[in-house]
């Protein structure tokens, strides 16, 4: 039986859901549920607990029945159909099960990166137009100081990690999730292919806005890495039959709220995997080997060299210390994974396969790389995926070996635009003689061979540790301390994070500027990641006449004046 509630709690129970027909489509809810009835007993999730460090293991049963009593609480709270649902929260089990929840409801989910100020926050849930926002309670105080500025928030649900009491405002996570039993839980307005999943990105677009995936695009987008595919047409069977074997021991490196995490994760669980978070909230490349060592994880996904680069050191320090056999697959997207980094991971383990994809959270699938013992790829070159071209800014394809240059284009499974931003959303999805492209913005030259070269995107974008941090929104927030006439910020080349954000500032007359004081000016107003790591005093940043700014040659003199 299936237990169906209305937008104000009122429940009634009524008969079993027809399976999927003909005109049905695929969705992560129905997915996961056919899932969990097939391997109850199997691993879903592994974690850490936050009060005594012992380990937690959920299998496909519990992880769906915890599903469903959140999704009770959010039905519950009086949404409706494809209400925005925020997750607030470092890597942990509750987050995939709030996803789980909030697609069984029938709503969309809504990543919020845990690094925000609150002005970010109000920024980014107002503009999502979120209802519900499920937190750790160490952002009880944050979330405190701007409930009143995000009046949509119905329901908040804390989320205990040992950091203090669940306020009176708030409804506690795990009580609504024990709560939940073996019985499907849905909406009277069901669920469907069409129903969104918003993934808030600053790539590409200035202010951060919400990359709105239909969930069906999403699910094949992710399955078409895939050796056995899910057919276009929904069919649970085909589905069912890959779970002879049970899937990967999949561990999330990168934070669940970017894609590069959450899409990993989402695409272990569709091959009936399981889910390893850790219990540290800092990257910390000893607590992830031992956590491999401990858990038997089979794959990983990490953003480049900004993870891989300390996970070598701590390796060729002490070699001898884990046991890695278990693990066979490293996934990195969102930042350079270079080719000296994966040979020197491989030395320790020559059985790694290393895949440098070439993604965002626009399109996934674009290109990639894969490095093994027995061949190797040079930095920023990839192979293009099926759905995937080179194309003039006329929409023109790019010959290989003709030397022209183009931007990086993907059709088929795209997302369908940006939330509330039909201009954005035109300039990024484009069509041409019919047929719609999502263009990121990769530059990029072909080889005669097919080789792509990855070049670097035609937007100032800059990006730090695997973060996209747009330079206008840090500029703005330069020119607002006291001492600063104006100012540019500029990306320059970083060992660990790939780009270090670098600012240019040209002080107010008779003003001086304190670097220590201008990074901390930064910090308290946007989030810490988004401040520059250096400060380089000019005369002037030399706008043109009509307000530009060179970024090319600004880039140039700040390499020049920190040497």
């Amino acid at each position: 039986m299936k237990r169906e509630y209305s937008p104000r709690g009122a429940r009634r129970t009524i008969a079993p859901v027809p399976a999927l027909g003909p005109s049905a489509t695929w969705n992560f809810a129905d997915s996961w549920e056919a899932l969990a009835r097939a391997i109850p007993d199997a691993p879903a999730q592994y974690g850490f607990s936050q009060r005594d460090g012992r380990e937690l293991r959920y299998d496909w049963a519990e992880f769906d029945r915890r599903a469903n009593g959140i999704a009770t609480a959010l039905l519950a709270s009086g949404v409706a159909r494809q209400d925005k649902v925020a997750q607030y929260m470092y890597n942990c089990p509750p987050y995939l099960e709030s996803v789980l929840a909030t697609f069984k409801a029938g709503l969309a989910p809504v990543n919020t990166n845990y690094r925000y100020t609150p002005d970010e926050l109000v920024y980014i849930w107002d503009n999502a137009d979120v209802v519900v926002v499920v937190f750790h309670g160490c952002f009880t105080d944050t979330i405190a100081s701007l409930r009143d500025r995000v009046p949509r928030v119905a329901l908040w649900l804390w989320v205990d990690d040992s950091s203090g009491e669940c306020p009176s405002w708030a409804t506690d996570y795990e009580t609504a999730a024990l709560a939940g039993t073996a019985e499907t839980v849905i909406a009277p307005w069901s669920r469907s292919g069409d129903d969104l999943l918003l993934i808030y990105t600053g790539g590409t677009t200035g202010m951060p806005k919400g990359v709105m995936w239909r969930q069906e695009d999403l699910l094949l987008a992710l399955d078409d890495a895939n050796r056995v595919k899910l057919p276009p047409t929904p069919d649970l069977d085909s589905l069912l039959a890959r779970t002879a074997k049970i899937g990967p021991r999949n561990l999330p490196a990168a934070p669940l709220m970017h894609g590069t995490g959450l899409f990993n994760a989402m695409s272990n669980l569709m091959m009936a995997g399981s889910i390893v978070t850790m219990r540290g909230r800092r990257f910390d490349p000893v607590e992830l080997l031992d956590t491999i060592e401990l858990l038997r994880v089979n794959s990983m996904s990490i953003v480049g060299d900004a993870f891989a680069k300390p996970i070598l050191r701590a390796l060729d320090a002490e070699p001898s210390r884990w046991d890695l056999s278990s693990l066979r697959v490293i996934i990195s997207s969102g930042v350079m994974f270079a080719a000296e980094t994966k040979a020197g991971l491989l030395r320790h383990n020559d059985r790694f396969i290393m895949v440098d994809a070439l993604g965002s959270s626009e399109a996934i699938g674009m290109a990639q790389n894969t490095t093994t013992a027995d061949g190797s790829t040079k930095t920023a070159t990839f192979q293009l995926g099926p759905r995937t071209k080179v194309l003039t800014e006329e929409g023109r394809e790019v010959l290989p070996g003709s030397g022209e240059l183009g931007r990086v284009a993907l059709r088929g499974h795209t997302p369908i635009g940006y939330y509330k931003d039909p201009e954005k959303s035109a300039e990024t999805f484009v069509v041409f003689d019919g047929v719609r492209w999502s263009i990121p913005g990769d530059w990029a030259s072909v080889d005669a061979d097919g080789t792509v070269h990855l070049l670097g995107r035609g937007s100032q974008c800059i990006n730090t540790g695997g973060e996209k941090v747009y330079p206008e929104e840090v500029e703005e927030v330069l020119k607002r301390h006291p001492s600063v006439a104006d100012a540019a910020v500029v990306g320059l080349p970083d060992e660990r994070f790939g780009q270090a954000i670098t600012a240019l500032v040209e002080p107010l007359q008779n003003q001086t500027i304190d670097e220590i004081e201008i990074i901390a000016h930064v910090k308290s107003r946007l989030a810490a990641y988004k401040a520059p790591k250096r400060v380089v005093v000019v005369d002037t940043v030399g706008r043109a006449g009509n307000g530009k700014l060179d970024y090319k040659a600004l880039t140039a003199r700040a390499t020049k004046a920190l040497g």
